[in-house]
């Protein structure tokens, strides 16, 4: 199955040559790249956020093969699902699905399901794959939606992850798509975020979690984070580091409903 690009042209250039002169723009080339287990990784508009996805894939030396776990915005489809087979479309050519990696998850996981409708309009995921594709031109991916769950479940899903990538004689990296604080004035969007960046960079999936409940933290990816954190331990991370954060208002000057965006190497 291939699946259809469903924001190009809205998220992202629509074309291939407006893309790559879009990323080009986002993406230093040059410096010391770093490995990483996993990362944190925005997915609006590449006008709002393609500064702090830019800026951390600017960093990264990256693998041939990805999960990329995100949020399911349209409500459609089952709450964990997979997509096992295929190709997704983008406007630098087709990304091929890891069929082994996704179907070894999905033998493994008592909550995750196949579900090709879940993923046919949610952006999440799409937003970074031209990012990787730019970069590495032949990668492919396992594409995840997580949905709201307890951290029992995240934990699982987690270590199902982590097993799978040690099993696996591959190099994967896991990317966790996730917004921050979501149309609030800049200073508390930024007050809050710092409260869920700190609990990413102490690895405690438990505690992000609780914050974002306790201070009503409207960050869209908080499952896949927590789920990447678990797995990311698992596989010998040690440390996070927030590699940039700003807000949709740094791009726009509008700063009385911001989004906060936050690029994240865990390592």
């Amino acid at each position: 199955m291939i699946r259809e690009p469903a924001v190009a042209g809205q998220f992202y250039p629509g074309t291939k040559q407006a893309l790559e002169k879009a990323i080009a723009t986002l993406i230093e080339k040059k410096g010391k790249k770093q490995r990483a287990v996993g990362i944190v990784s925005p997915h609006a508009g590449y006008m709002c956020s393609g500064a702090v996805a830019g800026a951390l894939f600017s960093k990264l030396e990256l693998p041939d093969a990805f999960i990329i776990m995100g949020p399911n915005h349209t409500g459609n489809g089952r709450p964990f699902s997979i997509m096992a087979e295929g190709s997704w479309k983008i406007p630098l050519g087709e990304v091929k699905i890891d069929s082994k990696i996704a179907k070894a998850i999905l033998d493994k996981s008592s909550f995750i399901q196949e579900d090709l409708r879940a993923h046919s309009f949610e952006h999440s995921i799409e937003v970074q794959l031209p990012f990787l594709q730019y970069i590495k031109e032949k990668v492919t991916f396992v594409p995840l939606l997580l949905s709201h769950a307890d951290i029992a479940t995240y934990r699982q899903i987690g270590k199902t992850i982590a097993e799978t990538i040690k099993n696996a004689n591959k190099d994967l990296m896991i990317i966790a798509s996730s917004d921050m604080t979501h149309y609030e004035a800049q200073d508390i969007a930024k007050a809050k975020d710092e409260k869920a960046i700190e609990a990413i960079s102490e690895l405690d999936e438990e505690k992000l979690l609780r914050v974002v409940e306790e201070y009503d933290i409207s960050m869209c990816g908080y499952a896949p984070t927590a789920a990447m954190l678990v797995a990311a331990k698992i596989l010998g991370a040690k440390e996070a580091k927030l590699v940039k954060y700003q807000t949709s208002g740094d791009a726009t000057g509008d700063y009385s409903a911001v989004v906060g965006y936050a690029g994240i190497m865990v390592s």
